[in-house]
């Protein structure tokens, strides 16, 4: 679908749909994105560091999550490990509990297990270049591409989702998921990152490839891109939304889970669940006890919310034990009783818990909510009230 956006001093394009970028074009691309990206790109704590090991934390974070959440974990999870020796003594469960929230617990047992690599077979150092960085855990080919461009200045191309989109559009190329359609994509990006390394701290392949993967994330939207905002927008063929793979359909799964708090002394503890380290979803983390939806037949929940991961919605219902007649929610628990175990709620950011779990009992006020000021927001963020029907759509993240 094309949108009929005009632009002021408008010029007739001669290149046809579907055609590269022509040679003459290419410096032109790069020097308007760069023009738009020195003046409009967002202030972000990982930009601008010198550190190889804050931009490699910070682009594990970035997969497959929103920046405002890992804005949220990023500098906190460098005060707990602040370099790459400190990662790799770290226990893993300290790693997992600082990762709590931001999903697919995976990247941060890889992170983990890389670092410790790093130390041990490496003297502490990051491999300099894309090849080196894709021998380690967890870093696969955008990864090492963003790293290496990044922190060290390579002439390699970076293509995630926001740059494929951008190549999509200027080029006119509907979005075909096949190989020669992901290698047309793949050498666009390549003839377009400049080839200088870098020099007089100026870093033109690792700005170019932040600004591309910048005008995709702000500009060059899914759906109603910002086309009269857009730097590149003359050399554009699409000028508006193009033809995408139909996204699979989204389905629903109803959960429910189990809050049961107690005192102990002047402090208050909460039962949390563990799941087994042979499990291939989240091993070794720690979730509010599961019930099943015949336990909670005809029962009020404590809070709902919506819980989303890639194409599944997840509609959770919290119940609470509040009186002698709940007693039977705790034995409808379909775990065993040593999986079981309470924690003191004053240290539950010290575990390892699942999203959805730090979610449900931050709503709940049984969690602090984590104070961060977000770019271009004056307050902290609130906790929420908790007996209120709380609709949070998390894309990609884990519980």
């Amino acid at each position: 679908m094309t949108s009929s956006i005009t632009k002021k001093a408008e010029r007739p394009l001669v290149r046809p749909e579907g055609e590269a970028l022509r040679p003459a074009e290419i410096p032109l691309f790069r020097r308007k994105l760069m023009q738009w990206y020195r003046n409009h790109a967002r202030k972000l704590p990982w930009r601008g560091v010198t550190d190889p090991y804050r931009t490699w934390v910070s682009e594990i974070m970035l997969q497959q999550t929103r920046v405002a959440a890992v804005i949220e974990h990023y500098n906190d999870f460098l005060r707990k490990f602040p370099t790459i020796v400190a990662l790799s003594l770290a226990p893993e469960a300290e790693v997992l509990a600082a990762w709590s929230g931001l999903g697919y617990y995976r990247r941060a047992r890889m992170l983990h297990k890389a670092a410790q690599f790093i130390v041990q077979e490496l003297g502490g150092a990051l491999p300099t270049d894309s090849v080196g960085l894709r021998t380690l855990p967890g870093i696969g080919e955008y990864t090492c591409a963003a790293i290496a461009s990044i922190a060290f200045g390579e002439s390699v191309a970076v293509v995630d989702g926001n740059v494929e989109r951008v190549l999509l559009r200027v080029t006119g190329r509907p979005q075909v998921a096949t190989a020669a359609g992901r290698a047309f994509v793949q050498e666009q990006a390549a003839v377009l990152v400049p080839k200088k390394k870098m020099e007089e701290g100026v870093n033109a392949a690792g700005d170019h490839n932040q600004a591309m993967m910048e005008l995709g994330a702000t500009i060059c939207l899914p759906k109603n891109p910002l086309c009269l905002e857009c730097p590149v927008y003359g050399l554009c063929v699409t000028r508006g939304e193009h033809l995408t793979t139909p996204r699979t359909a989204q389905r629903s799964l109803p959960v429910a889970f189990l809050l049961h708090l107690r005192k102990s002394g002047a402090l208050t503890e909460v039962l949390l669940h563990r799941r087994a380290n042979e499990e291939s979803l989240m091993p070794g983390m720690l979730e509010l006890p599961p019930l099943s939806q015949d336990a909670v037949t005809a029962r009020e929940p404590l809070l709902r919310l919506r819980h989303s991961i890639t194409n599944t919605n997840y509609y959770v219902q919290i119940y609470a034990i509040r009186s002698a007649k709940d007693k039977p929610l705790l034995e409808a628990v379909p775990v065993r009783e040593e999986a079981l175990e309470w924690v003191k709620t004053n240290r539950l950011a010290e575990y390892p818990l699942t999203g959805l779990t730090r979610k449900a009992l931050q709503r709940l006020d049984v969690m602090e909510m984590r104070k961060v000021r977000l770019e271009g927001l004056d307050q902290p963020n609130a906790a929420i009230p908790s007996a209120v029907e709380e609709t949070d759509v998390v894309g990609f993240d884990s519980f």
